[in-house]
């Protein structure tokens, strides 16, 4: 069994425009105006051979051209479901007037391919984070559910494992992060040794481990969600609210976090206890990510070297703090449904940020020469790829799809995600919708293979990518086989208290004995223990919204045992499931 990313059988297409509905000649809608149109009787015998063969055409992978290593960006909402962009608006099935417009997103997946089976490692934030980056999922660390939680945390990622960024800086990129990092930080105190926690931390001192100690060249950004990052400005506090004045806002004993910062410098550090300068605003995050942005990639291709550039957005995590505008973008108040309505919606402005920073980046791409390939465009040799960390945070299906429940959930709306990607130079290319399973753990090993370089040990010194498969044939639209199962984890309906007992895992394969989409729910028992005590299990090739668990039906104990069998393999913290695909 091989799976397919077909092409799209797309109308001449221009960038859209707000009031229009993009144009896929994908389903029914269309194939019944062609039934009644009488003109289309008449075409000759001859005229259907050729369009046989143009469509025969459309479906062959598009050339790769050799070129030298490619840019790469990797821009992560945050909390976006598949219903938050028109990108997959037939998948979803929104209506027009209920279906925000994203022409960015939407001219990625015209120009590149669209995965409709993607999944974040985790239902939730750090945990794909720290996936994302290391090619391992979180659960084998102690961070088996939940995030990193408080003003405070130490470094998940640990010094000696090889990152992606690292790993791409040996092949010589420039590698940068904007944005949000919630990986944790080590603080130095006052005497320039590592702090024991935030009360002690001296913001006028260097940062002792952050994102710099683990692959990254330059950052910018902030310590996790943006709104528990710092205070917002210089904000007056809350009337008759002592405690929230002191915690929440900006004081010397403020408890938010340090705002912004830039490699291993608090930027706001007054040296008067907490206190920031009150540079740290909510609603200017997006402007400052734009800009930094392109300070990033100016400094790049100034030294003519390839970068990686990972935009760990703000948005569109709650409370949402919309920017008035963004260069010539208007964003709060600008947002609008693919019918051209306005959505007069705070929270759509929001996620419609993430658009204009993509579109932001694509026209910084576009009319930017590439200082390696002379005569040529940025845009050409670049890999640029939108997704998100879970789920939507809300459980609308407007914004999260046809799927059940949303972010923290191990059901299909906590981790089903979107993901476009598009690389011109390199054959991903042409509008091509790909079924293939995929985990963002997946990138690494994908890098790995456009650059032509081996992924590190699984043992030994500097290890790393235990999880991570190639998606690079697969973007590129030619045959492969299915992938091997994801374990995404993190299931807050397995208890309404939150505790170590949401650590569910779900084995999710397509390339079970029997035909489906199956998914097979363990329990918290297998992140901690090892141990395989399933729970529920569903097909999702006819079963999307997860309502049927047919665990218990004897005519499937075939599928069950398969996902035992991978799921027994897979299992404990030193182990990993990269050796099931080789």
């Amino acid at each position: 069994m091989m799976d397919q990313c077909a092409a799209w059988s797309k109308e001449d297409q221009v960038y859209p425009k707000p009031a229009e509905k993009i144009k896929r000649t994908r389903r029914s809608n269309r194939a019944s105006a062609k039934k009644e149109n009488n003109e289309m009787k008449k075409i000759s015998a001859i005229m259907c051979i050729l369009l046989l063969g143009v469509v025969a055409w459309a479906e062959v992978p598009p050339p790769v051209v050799s070129a030298p290593n490619p840019n790469i960006i990797v821009f992560l909402a945050d909390d976006m479901g598949l219903g938050d962009t028109s990108a997959y608006q037939d998948w979803c099935g929104n209506p027009d007037q209920a279906q925000l417009h994203t022409p960015a997103m939407d001219k990625l997946a015209e120009n590149g391919v669209r995965f409709t089976d993607a999944h974040s490692p985790s239902s939730r934030c750090s945990p794909t984070r720290y996936a994302l980056l290391t090619g391992r999922y979180c659960w084998r660390t102690h961070l088996k559910h939940w995030v990193l939680f408080g003003v405070h945390c130490d470094p998940l990622i640990e010094r000696d494992r090889v990152t992606l960024p690292g790993f791409l800086q040996e092949e010589g990129y420039m590698t940068g992060i904007l944005g949000k990092w919630h990986l944790g930080l080590t603080y130095s105190a006052a005497n320039g040794k590592p702090s024991k926690g935030w009360d002690d931390a001296d913001l006028t001192k260097p940062i002792l481990d952050g994102p710099l100690d683990h692959g990254f060249d330059y950052f910018h950004g902030f310590s996790r969600s943006h709104v528990t990052a710092g205070p917002d400005g210089n904000k007056p506090p809350m009337a008759g609210n002592k405690k929230n004045a002191i915690v929440k806002h900006n004081s010397p004993e403020q408890g938010v976090g340090p705002g912004w910062i830039h490699g291993r410098e608090v930027n706001g550090a007054t040296g008067h206890g907490k206190m920031l300068d009150g540079s740290y605003v909510l609603d200017r995050v997006g402007n400052v990510l734009d800009e930094k942005g392109r300070e990033f990639l100016d400094s790049a291709n100034t030294a003519k070297k390839p970068f990686f550039l990972y935009l760990a957005s703000h948005s569109n995590h709650a409370p949402y703090t919309p920017t008035d505008r963004i260069g010539k973008y208007q964003v709060k108040g600008a947002s609008k449904n693919v019918d051209g309505s306005l959505t007069s919606s705070e929270r759509l402005d929001f996620v419609y940020e993430n658009d204009v920073l993509i579109a932001r980046l694509m026209d910084y791409l576009e009319s930017t020469d590439d200082p390696r390939r002379p005569g040529k465009k940025l845009v050409e040799n670049t890999l640029f790829i939108f997704t998100s960390d879970n789920g939507a945070e809300q459980n609308l299906k407007q914004y999260t799809g046809p799927l059940r429940s949303n972010k923290g959930s191990v059901y299909e709306g906590g981790h089903r995600i979107p993901f476009l990607a598009s690389w011109p130079l390199g054959g991903i290319r042409g509008g091509r919708d790909c079924s293939r399973l995929l985990s963002l753990t997946d990138l690494f090993a994908t890098v790995a293979e456009i650059s032509g370089k081996p992924l590190p040990p699984l043992k030994g010194a500097f290890f790393g990518a235990e999880d991570s498969v190639s998606q690079l044939a697969a973007m590129r639209g030619e045959s492969c086989p299915p992938r091997i199962p994801v374990f995404p984890n993190d299931h807050m309906e397995a208890i309404k208290k939150k505790s170590d007992k949401r650590a569910w895992v779900a084995v999710r394969s397509n390339a079970a004995p029997m035909p489906g989409e199956w998914k097979l729910f363990l329990d918290e028992t297998f992140a901690w223990e090892g141990a395989l005590n399933p729970k529920e299990l569903y097909n999702l090739s006819n079963d999307r919204m997860e309502e049927k668990n047919v665990l218990d039906h004897p005519e499937f104990k075939a599928v069950v045992d398969f996902l035992l069998k991978q799921a027994e393999l897979a299992k404990g913290d030193k182990e990993s499931t990269r050796q099931l695909e080789e």
